[in-house]
């Protein structure tokens, strides 16, 4: 292992790799966990197990496309695309909030329709606000020994896309909000006393919107006494871990779950852990972890192994809002934390969520071939097969290094 990781493109593999199988493992649980739903209600006249896992290899391909794009682009490009990209984002998030615009399902208002699939535009946010925030923070780097210049705007803008999300409602998609603004500000240096205080502010606003809301009241109750109302609210939660205690150790086999037989509701979405627990056991659990622990590595590797300070807070922020936003989804299905609905990435359903994840894997595969050693790898020996057949383009200092051909 240690002369792998030693490798000058290590990085790159290991984004490529560990991505890549986190897809196929979702793609396949997809179709495991939604085939019995399919089959019941698509269209009488040609019932099919295949409706749901259709349309998410359609979003897959879709990702494919999105990988080959975000390998292609320079951080150069990126930066250049931070701010139309928020800008961009800001109007989305007012818009699906339009009656006669947005589609409102489960009591919410999160989806545009925009013919062919429905765009989710609070996932498209959270990228564009990486990439602002990080080309922000880059371009005050002279002057971030100050608090108001670390905060302003960062927070304020923060704050509005992470309003503009809890307006649909959407209280777990706004806590995403909140990983990538910390994040931000952890990779940049920023003191502890800062975090201390953003962390209370934080604390304080969500015991607000608990507290104003009664739906999230009742989430907080079933998450401390889920049996308290076990055909209700609690329904939910107690069968998903009916399911994982079901799959003990080796799991009952994969298409073979008792909770999908609609006894678990979102069973391929926001609870499609339970049903790799109960299909592959706890042995496939540790498997999926271990795919996302390689994916963080990868991320953090490249984060400090990068000499330019955007790539370092762009890679920092994605990984630790991808690995944060399975961490809570894990934690409310096992019964460590309280629901919140958000997916979990590249193995739920659902099209805008894995497209933008995989987007996202293509820019830090992208990412890795700017490390130092990557570029020298480069410089000495060119392209490799691959690379060429995917057309992607030489890292700028790789191509500085490199002799100029004579006309």
């Amino acid at each position: 292992m240690a002369t792998f990781l030693d490798k000058p493109l290590a990085s790159f593999h290991l984004v490529l790799g560990a991505g890549g199988a986190l897809a196929v493992f979702g793609l396949a649980m997809v179709f495991s966990a939604s085939s019995v739903e399919s089959l019941l209600f698509s269209d009488p006249t040609s019932r099919s197990p295949f409706g749901i896992f259709d349309r998410q290899a359609i979003y897959l391909l879709v990702g494919l496309v999105a990988v080959w794009l975000g390998l292609r682009l320079r951080p150069s490009m990126y930066r250049r695309l931070a701010y139309p990209a928020l800008l961009a984002a800001v109007v989305l998030l007012a818009v699906v909030l339009v009656p006669a615009i947005g589609q409102e399902m489960y009591g919410a208002r999160r989806w545009l329709d925009v013919g062919l699939f429905q765009l989710q535009p609070s996932e498209l946010a959270k990228v564009a606000f990486v990439l602002w925030g990080a080309d922000l923070l880059v371009r005050k780097q002279k002057m971030l020994g100050e608090w108001r210049h670390l905060l302003i705007p960062l927070v304020p803008v923060g704050m509005l896309l992470g309003g503009l999300v809890m307006l649909e409602p959407d209280l777990g998609t706004t806590l995403c909000f909140v990983l990538i603004l910390f994040a931000l500000l952890w990779t940049v240096g920023a003191p502890l006393r800062m975090f201390m205080a953003l962390f209370a502010a934080m604390i304080a606003g969500v015991v607000a919107l608990i507290a104003v809301e009664p739906y999230r009241m009742q989430r907080i109750v079933t998450y401390l006494d889920p049996f308290s109302d076990p055909e209700g609210a609690g329904l939910q939660s107690i069968r998903g871990m009916y399911a994982l205690a079901t799959g003990g150790w080796w799991g009952v086999g994969l298409g073979n779950s008792r909770m999908k037989w609609g006894l678990l509701p979102n069973g391929h979405s926001d609870y499609i852990f339970a049903i790799v627990g109960e299909e592959l056991g706890f042995v496939g659990c540790l498997i999926l972890l271990a795919l996302f622990g390689t994916l963080a590595y990868a991320g953090l590797r490249i984060a400090r192994r990068t000499s330019d300070p955007f790539i370092r807070l762009v890679s920092a922020a994605v990984i630790i809002w991808l690995v944060g936003q399975a961490i809570i989804n894990i934690g409310y299905v096992v019964g460590l934390l309280p629901v919140t609905g958000v997916p979990l990435p590249l193995i739920s359903s659902g099209g805008t969520s894995l497209v933008v994840t995989m987007f996202i894997v293509g820019m830090l595969a992208g990412f890795a071939r700017h490390e130092p050693d990557a570029v020298a790898h480069l410089r000495r020996h060119g392209q490799g097969r691959t690379a060429r057949l995917l057309r992607l383009p030489i890292p700028r200092s790789a191509v500085d290094g490199l002799p100029r051909r004579r006309r």
